[in-house]
């Protein structure tokens, strides 16, 4: 009798360590993901803020070149309620 409980608790002692190896594993695969998903976003946000970054200096040009570098246009303003 003794032998056959032993035999389960072997067995169920594997299974716990094939789900820790399984789980530590699927644990790395995710952190790398996520590594790389960071840089993908950090890439994306730098061409983001330098699209913007030229989209001002054609607005400012462009002001400049119909002589109204001083004033805002009127699609900047907020109307007040």
């Amino acid at each position: 009798m003794a032998i056959v409980g032993e035999q389960e608790f072997m067995s169920s002692l594997r299974k716990v360590v094939e789900r820790l190896k399984t789980l530590e594993s699927e644990r790395n695969n995710l952190l790398l993901e996520i590594e790389e998903l960071k840089k993908m976003a950090d890439s994306k946000a730098r061409a983001l803020e330098s699209e913007v970054s030229m989209l001002r200096e054609e607005v400012k040009s462009l002001r400049i070149l119909l002589g109204a570098e001083e004033t805002e246009p009127e699609l900047g303003k907020k109307k007040k309620k």
